[in-house]
Formats: C-alpha cells, structure tokens, sequence
C-alpha cells in the first residue's frame, strides 16, 4: 500500500506566491537527517517542500534570463519518470521487468540481484571497490542476456506484461520541452532497448527532444541479443561522461526527422533542470560545466527517515508519487519572456 506522508502544518512558512504561484501550498521544514518526522491526522499532506524558496527563485531567473535555448532537462527513469506505485503494488524496474523466456536464466539473474544489490548501497565498502563491484554486476548480466537468447520479442512481451506506468504529466512535459527544442536526456543504468519500449507502448509517440543514455544492445536479423554497444553504463557512472551513449528515441520509433542538437551543442546548453529519486542522480550532471542547476527529487520511500536530507541535497522535493504537473508549471516560468 502505498504510504501517504502527512507534515504537521506548524512546519509551513509564508511563501512569495506571486513569484511561485506553483508552490503557494508547499514550504520548506527543518528536520536532522535520519530523524523521524513527527505526524498528525487531520493535517494536509504536502506533495512538495523547498529548502530554499529564495535561491529557487534566483536560479529560477537566472535561468529564464538565459533563454530556452541554454537550457536541458536531465531525468533519471525508474521511480522519476515512472511511478513507485502502479495498481496499489510496488511498480517494476525497466530493468526488473524483463523476463526473457529462460527460466534458467531469468533465476541466474535473480541470483546475481540478490548478491550485488546488498553491496551497491552498502556504506562500509568504499567508491572505487563498489565501483569494479557495479561494472562485475552489469557485466555478467549482460552475459547472462545474451547466453540466454534474448530476443526483441521477449522484451516487447515482458513490457506488455509489466506493471509499470509513467507519472501523470510527464508526456505533457515532454511535449512542453519538444515544441521549445529543449532537450531531455533519460540517464538510466538499465537497458535502452526496454526504456524505448516503455515509452511506445506506454506513452504510445515518441518525441524528438528526447534522448537515451544507458546500456544499448545489438541485435542480429532474426531479433536475438548478440553484443551491447560501447561502455556499460551502470548505478554509479551514470553522468555526462557516459553522454556518446545517447540517440535519439526515434532512431527504432521510426521518426524522419533530422535528430536533436548534437552532443557538443548540448554540452552548451548550460542550465539544467535535473529530476531524479536518489541523491546519487545529482551526479548524472557530473562532465557538465553547468551555471545554473535546479534539482528536483523525488522521494519515494522511508520519507520519514529521509526527508531531510533529500531537502538539504535538492531544491524541490516531492513526495507521495507526486505528479509531474508542478515540474511543468515551474518549466513554464522558466520558458516564460516576462515576469
């Protein structure tokens, strides 16, 4: 079931609505990190909490100053872009979906889940041992995908079966950024293969503002796995540096067009609005000589344990699965030619 966060309203301070007419209702809390949040019935939950309303206002300027052509949306995809919670239950992974018609196999990398998973978030072991951890991890999954005979058809099939669903809004927001030429960049540590299908059979378009950065397979005629294309791009490389990684969606959704700004324009767009649902994902800037960032988050689970320090590492946080209709509001200011 998914766990509803309800705030006391004594956390809420006034905020300058007619700068942020998109948070009236949302105020930012002082809390210490890890410690629990006091609750009390009868009070509205908050979907979206500030740390810095003032700050978030300049960067807010400073961005829209610069123009939309400066500007580029970085998202993370699981629990970001996707709901936590699909049908009351738990929502998959892009990557956890994927069953690839071998029982053998699907339990193999089950196994190999249940051992590297505990390690990636394991505060004992440090960066660059969890790092050759990471890359072990991908690289023997990857192993088992094509020793197991994956083909396009079973990932098609397992994306029909999935219980995964996008947040409310997000493909207004795409189409928002695409009629503005503002690219968006999907970091994923997942399979890009399965983050297209996703956005076909669940988004049913495509758009060409929209890039890919994760882990790309090589298919042969017949539709069976035979490689992964350049670098394995995993939980904790997930950056700019991975960016020649990126192509467009429309290269298998069958778009015509001519693709999006090439990789060095991009790099020039600097201003980023960054969405992510771990605090690691402020890393996917990492490579980018960026001016102005504006960090969304978006916390999923173990609110009370985590609030605070996810409002001390993002601007804005949301929480309860909120929807995306505030990140396009706050897209729209920073779009807008006046005040």
């Amino acid at each position: 079931m998914c766990h509803r966060l309800q705030l006391q309203s004594t956390i809420v301070t006034k905020l300058r609505s007619r700068h942020f007419p998109f948070l009236s209702r949302y105020t930012p809390a002082s809390f210490s990190c890890g410690r629990d949040l006091q609750m009390e019935e009868g009070k509205v939950a908050l979907d979206l909490l500030v740390a810095d309303p003032a700050l978030l206002e300049k960067k807010i300027e400073a961005i829209r100053l610069a123009g939309p052509q400066k500007l580029q949306v970085i998202a993370d995809f699981d629990a970001t872009l996707t709901k936590f919670w699909v049908n009351g239950t738990r929502g998959q992974s892009s990557h956890g979906l994927l069953q690839q018609g071998n029982p053998e196999y699907d339990a193999k990398r089950q196994q190999l889940y249940e051992y590297y998973h505990p390690l990636e978030f394991s505060p004992t072991i440090g960066l660059e041992e969890k790092t050759k951890l990471m890359e072990e991890w991908w690289g023997k999954t990857h192993g088992l995908l094509v020793e197991g005979g994956l083909t396009y058809e079973s990932i098609r099939q397992s994306v029909a079966n999935a219980n995964i669903a996008f947040r409310e809004g997000v493909s207004e927001l795409f189409e928002f950024l695409e009629e503005r030429d503002i690219p968006v960049l999907i970091f994923s540590a997942g399979l890009a293969d399965i983050i297209e299908e996703v956005l076909r059979q669940k988004l049913h378009r495509s758009f060409k503002n929209v890039r890919i950065v994760s882990n790309r397979m090589v298919f042969d005629d017949g539709g069976h796995l035979v490689s992964f294309k350049g670098k394995v791009i995993h939980s904790l490389n997930k950056n700019e540096h991975a960016l020649d990684m990126a192509a467009p969606v429309h290269e298998r959704l069958g778009y015509v067009d001519g693709p999006i700004d090439d990789n060095a324009s991009i790099k020039k767009r600097t201003n980023v609005l960054l969405l992510g649902d771990h605090i690691g994902d402020l890393g996917m800037s990492d490579g980018l000589n960026y001016e102005t960032r504006i960090s969304m988050g978006f916390l999923n689970h173990n609110i009370e344990n985590s609030l605070s320090c996810y409002r001390e590492a993002f601007d804005v946080v949301f929480v309860n699965d909120a929807p995306m209709w505030e990140v396009i509001k706050l897209v729209s200011r920073m779009c807008s030619s006046g005040r």
